[in-house]
């Protein structure tokens, strides 16, 4: 039986906290529940509704998101709600039990440009993954059978997910405005099926790229300098969340201290763009050397 252990992770609404599981709690499909009376289908979102703050109870593929009341902080609570969770879970007791009908969440893409011409964005108002995942070829996505059914689409050339979006690439057989309903409507489609989106065995693999690859392409988890961890922290605050916005992401490949020179790695959208290179390369540039004068001297951009 799995041991189920329970990462606690901030969202941009304070008021919402993820309690994120190491492994399924369902099959793909979401559910919302705003109060007990509609949480008959989930004994665990019933037995949360006993907490006073719990205001709202959003179930997923992977992790349990909780709205609370503004009568208590977080802070105060996050940890024992965490170790609930996982006592409940370890005790055998199901998430969801399927043979009751729940209320599942209507599942919505649309499509949305980037900087990159050969890459479109597919947003959709479910949660895929938690963190980032990238497969460069049809090989690499043999635990995603999502990203193994884009890969059918000859005109396929990369996929990229991030927690609620994908970044499919085309190659030069297609143009967007002839394949990019195709595409939605079989995100879509399948997202609806409730078809696993991930297999069991990258879970583990599932948070970001910074600690599933090193340079060599080597997996596991790479030390980090105390330079580079304020690299990381400059990056993730400013620079993340816009590249994000396009459909990509960046991240710190190394920083040599010899030469004070950072290279970062240009993933999604980002990776092959024309101008994301020299446009990324010149923004992070400057920004690490204005917040950190006289440690920086350049930043090469990799395309990942």
């Amino acid at each position: 039986m799995t041991q189920f252990n329970i990462e606690i992770a901030p969202t941009s609404n304070q008021s919402i906290l993820k309690f994120i599981a190491n492994s399924f709690l369902t099959d793909s499909k979401s559910y919302e529940f705003n109060n007990i009376d509609e949480a008959k289908s989930s004994p665990l979102a019933q037995e949360l509704f006993y907490l006073p703050f719990v205001k709202t109870v959003y179930i997923s593929q992977n992790f349990i998101a909780i709205e609370k009341f503004d009568i208590i902080d977080w802070e105060v609570v996050q940890q024992e709600v965490a170790n609930s969770i996982a006592e409940y879970l370890n005790a055998g007791k199901s998430a969801i039990e399927e043979n009751v009908a729940p209320k599942k969440v209507a599942v919505s893409i649309y499509a949305e440009s980037t900087p990159n011409p050969t890459v479109m964005k597919f947003i959709t108002n479910r949660t895929l993954v938690t963190g980032i995942l990238e497969f460069k070829k049809k090989e690499e996505a043999i635990h995603s059978p999502l990203a193994m059914g884009l890969f059918n689409f000859p005109f396929v050339k990369e996929v990229f997910f991030s927690n609620n979006y994908i970044s499919v690439m085309k190659d030069d057989s297609a143009e967007w405005q002839e394949v990019m309903n195709e595409i939605r409507d079989f995100i879509k489609q399948y997202v609806e099926s409730g078809k696993d989106v991930l297999s069991d065995n990258v879970l583990s693999n599932s948070a970001d790229t910074t600690n599933s690859k090193s340079s060599n392409g080597k997996s596991g988890v790479k030390e980090r300098s105390v330079m580079e961890g304020k690299i990381i922290s400059l990056l993730d605050e400013y620079v993340t969340p816009a590249v994000a916005d396009d459909g990509g992401h960046i991240h710190l490949d190394s920083f040599d201290e010899a030469t004070k020179t950072v290279k970062v790695i240009l993933q999604g959208a980002c990776s092959g763009c024309p101008s994301s290179t020299v446009t990324l390369k010149n923004g992070i540039e400057s920004l690490l050397k204005q917040m950190m004068p006289g440690e920086i001297n350049e930043v090469v951009a990799i395309n990942g």
